[in-house]
């Protein structure tokens, strides 16, 4: 064809894709552009609260468990901001968040063939070619113009969105807000009489601390309604971590389906729940505000689902359950925020294009290889990769940063069939199966 085909173009940059433009960026033999359909990278913009940090290490970049001499690695992006010692004497493991969002925005500023603003609203599988290609038809939202790329082989990499509860969807986003959207509305928030939220996790907790220091210099009640047992700590052992690993991953990816789902619920306390040092912080501004205060007008209640909304006089009337005594009550509040976490991304066009020709675990989850090769009813050699929507597949570390680069590693490997990075060997104290 007199079309440019790539070797491989990557659907989706956050910090996943972007860690893959990173990797491949000196291999002068492989060609390939990436694309995005926001503006600019930011990342999670919405909850880059003053004060937190990543909950795993600096390590986790975009490269450093592929190549710590790297140039594009946390380390090198801190010493040519002349902030080295600073970090040194920081003292801690975990980068704050805005200094990661930074630290993507300086990677993005280095790396060729990323392009942002570009839309994927169709991909085409030409298969049926003497050599086999892709057809990525994207639309560049600030000309609102199509364009049309092709690549050997494509890696999706879209992410996630947030999720909402049913039935509040359809309300005034200054009312009701996910946390994706917390500091572009907060201080529309602090303005409110009574702010409630509602979800048992991390982004939850960091909400009601950041609003929990607010009261100083504001009077509204703050409430945190969840529908857990409780308020609970995030497993944070050594030995815990260690099922986020390459090994577990090969572990986990072998076993009947039925097996991965049941072990993806007991290993939840990993994934969910709340850092110690939130909690920590939560509880000693709680103890301080309730120093000669009877009624701090803070609301924590746990075993509490919310059923429903409807709008009130002065805000909404949420329709709750205690569950454990299962007792109906409405609970008012202005303000509501929403942290029911996210559902993976996936673009309308990747089920209605593929639904029929993919295999499927069950009628939601699609089955994919070790690599990450989307696995189809007909073998293909113009291969699609996919690293959103893989808990089922490969277990609790498919979301989890520190795993970003090995995959990218695997993947990188695949494509080009050569080693070109070292993916093999024991890595971790555990063994998941008796030795033979």
């Amino acid at each position: 064809m007199d079309h440019k085909i790539y070797d491989f173009i990557g659907i989706g940059i956050g910090p996943y894709n972007l860690s893959l433009a990173a990797l491949t960026e000196d291999m002068d033999d492989l060609d390939r552009i990436l694309f995005d359909q926001t503006p600019k990278m930011e990342w999670h913009p919405g909850m880059l609260i003053e004060g937190t940090d990543l909950q795993v290490p600096f390590m986790a970049d975009l490269v450093t468990f592929a190549d710590p001499t790297s140039r594009f690695s946390f380390l090198n992006y801190i010493k040519e901001q002349e902030r080295l010692y600073k970090f040194f004497f920081f003292h801690e493991m975990k980068a704050p968040r805005n200094e990661y969002n930074d630290y993507l925005q300086w990677a993005v500023n280095q790396i060729s063939g990323l392009f942002f603003g570009k839309e994927v609203v169709d991909l085409i599988d030409h298969s049926d070619q003497k050599e086999p290609y892709y057809e990525l038809v994207i639309l560049d939202t600030e000309k609102n113009q199509k364009e049309y790329y092709y690549a050997r082989h494509v890696v999706m990499a879209t992410g996630s969105e947030p999720l909402i509860i049913d039935s509040m969807e359809g309300f005034p986003n200054e009312d009701i807000i996910h946390t994706s959207r917390y500091l572009y509305e907060k201080e529309a928030l602090k303005k409110s009489n009574h702010i409630a939220i509602i979800g048992s996790g991390q982004s939850a907790a960091e909400i009601f601390y950041d609003l929990l220091e607010e009261r100083e210099h504001a009077e509204f009640h703050l409430s945190w309604l969840t529908r857990s047992d409780g308020i609970f700590q995030r497993e944070s052992a050594n030995l815990g971590q260690e099922f986020f690993s390459p090994d577990y991953i090969d572990y986990f990816h072998q076993l009947p389906f039925k097996k991965r789902m049941e072990a993806i619920e007991t290993l939840s306390p990993l994934r969910h729940g709340i850092d110690y040092s939130t909690l920590n912080g939560i509880y000693q501004l709680l103890y301080h505000y309730s120093i000669g205060n009877e009624d701090p007008r803070i609301t924590i209640q746990p075993l509490t689902e919310i059923n429903g909304i409807k709008k009130a006089d002065q805000g909404y009337l949420l329709k709750c359950k205690q569950l454990q005594q299962e007792i109906d009550f409405d609970y008012h509040a202005e303000k509501v925020i929403l942290a029911t976490g996210y559902k993976p991304n996936l673009p309308d066009w990747f089920l209605n294009r593929y639904k029929d020709e993919i295999e499927w675990e069950d009628e939601n989850l699609f089955k994919v290889r070790r690599n990450y090769e989307l696995i189809f009813k007909e073998p293909k050699t113009n291969k699609f990769y996919i690293v959103t929507n893989l808990e089922h597949s490969h277990g609790t570390a498919a979301t989890n940063l520190g795993l970003a680069v090995q995959r990218n590693m695997e993947i990188i490997n695949d494509i080009t069939g050569e080693p070109r990075f070292h993916t093999e060997g024991r890595r971790i104290f555990q063994q998941f199966l008796p030795k033979r």
